[in-house]
Parts: structure tokens; C-alpha cells; sequence
């Protein structure tokens, strides 16, 4: 075949795209396993750090069979009513981004744990940022009403600004804030006014992050309200 001609140039670039796709798509699958299993530990610590507890890649699993009570985890709907199934496996931000999936049809699991003899309720919630998808998780105290931590967390968030919702300075507000008063849903505000720490039900937000800081209020608003129901319960 005359290399210089039209046809040896198809040619070439068919073969060269068929054995590259091929390659890329062998790649993909055999690593599969193991992007899930690093979606699993990443899942683990978030839900420990909301309890406070560090853990690392390699200790996460260990760390979490020790507090977490796997018997006692659950998923309740949207109108706090548990259902079945195994709420570790509930993939809510998938749920979250399927828009023909009805508001009454998402999941809502919860996780329990145990430190030193008294239980924590872990609630994961997902929303939208400024510029993509964001998500978390707070701990209730026994009593049922008040955060005992929080963990927020971001995709593509702008530095300095929004992605300052992952830092422990603002995160830490949480702490000790209501979630309801005398069984009544309250809800979170989020305020850019600085007044957050004088007030209840109220944080305040970060600095030039406005959109973010609204986004975890609506978060929290839309998730945290379904559990109080469940709690009332």
C-alpha cells in the first residue's frame, strides 16, 4: 500500500483509534473495582469525621466497624417512615441528580453510632453550589435536636471562597446548634451579616462565598427536616 496516499492514512488513524479505545476501555473496567472501593473508604471517613473521629484510607473500614452500628443504620422517605434496605448502599447524590426521579421517591438513610456509651445520628445530605455539586454530613446527639459535629465537602468550588465550606472554622458552628424545639423543625440559617453567633439556628457564612453558603443552607433545609420527622417518630 502506497503510505503516502489517503487510504494508508484512514487506515492508520482507525487502527490507532480502535487499539487506543480498546486500551482505555480495558483500563477503565479493570480499575472499576477499585475506584468503587475508594468511593466506599471516602464515604467511611466522612461519615467519621462527622463524629470526630480521623481515620485515615488504610484505617477508615477498621475505624468504622468500631463506631458505627451497622445493625442499627437505616433509610427512612420522605415522610420519616423507615423502609427497607442497606442505607450504606444508598447512592444519594446520584439520586439527587436524577431529575425524573420524584422528591417522594429518594431514599434518606441514616447511620448510628456509638461513642463512649451514647449514640450519634449521622445525616447525609448533597446539594449545589456555586459551580457544582456539594455535600455533607452532621451528627445528632442523643437527644435528638442538637448537632454534636458537621462535615461539609465540594467538587469545584472556588478557593479562598465558597470551597471554604470544608474548613473546620466553619464547619465548628454547627456544633451544639439545633435541628428542632420541642419537636418542631427549626430551620438553619446560614447569614453573611456576622450575627451568626449570637443567635439560634443561625451560622454564619463564608465571605465571598454567598452561593455556596446559601447552597448548604438549602441542603440542610431540604434534608434535615425529613429526619426531625423520622426522630418525632
Amino acid at each position: 500500500m502506497n503510505k503516502d496516499s489517503n487510504g494508508y492514512t484512514f487506515l492508520f488513524a482507525i487502527i490507532l483509534v480502535a487499539v487506543v479505545g480498546t486500551s482505555l476501555a480495558s483500563l477503565s473496567v479493570g480499575l472499576k473495582p477499585r475506584q468503587a472501593k475508594n468511593v466506599e473508604v471516602k464515604k467511611k471517613m466522612d461519615i467519621l469525621g462527622a463524629i470526630k473521629i480521623e481515620s485515615t484510607r488504610k484505617t477508615a473500614t477498621e475505624v468504622y466497624s468500631k463506631y458505627i452500628l451497622s445493625d442499627e443504620c437505616l433509610i427512612i422517605n420522605d415522610l420519616g417512615e423507615v423502609v427497607d434496605g442497606d442505607a450504606f448502599k444508598v447512592d444519594i447524590k446520584k439520586e439527587y441528580r436524577d431529575k425524573k426521579l420524584p422528591v417522594t421517591a429518594r431514599n434518606y438513610p441514616l447511620y448510628v453510632a456509638n461513642i463512649d456509651g451514647s449514640k450519634k445520628y449521622i445525616i447525609p445530605m448533597v446539594g449545589s453550589g456555586l459551580w457544582g455539586p456539594i455535600w455533607g454530613y452532621i451528627a445528632v446527639n442523643e437527644d435528638k435536636k442538637s448537632i454534636f459535629g458537621a462535615v461539609f465537602d465540594h467538587k469545584t468550588e472556588t478557593p479562598g471562597l465558597g470551597a471554604e465550606i470544608k474548613t473546620a472554622a466553619f464547619q465548628k458552628q454547627f456544633v451544639n446548634e439545633l435541628i428542632s424545639d420541642n419537636g418542631t423543625y427549626k430551620k438553619m440559617r446560614i447569614v453573611k451579616d456576622g450575627s451568626g453567633s449570637s443567635k439560634e439556628f443561625t451560622v454564619d457564612g463564608i465571605t465571598g462565598g454567598t452561593i455556596t453558603s446559601k447552597g448548604v443552607e438549602e441542603m440542610l433545609d431540604r434534608t434535615v427536616q425529613v429526619y426531625v420527622n423520622y426522630f418525632n417518630k
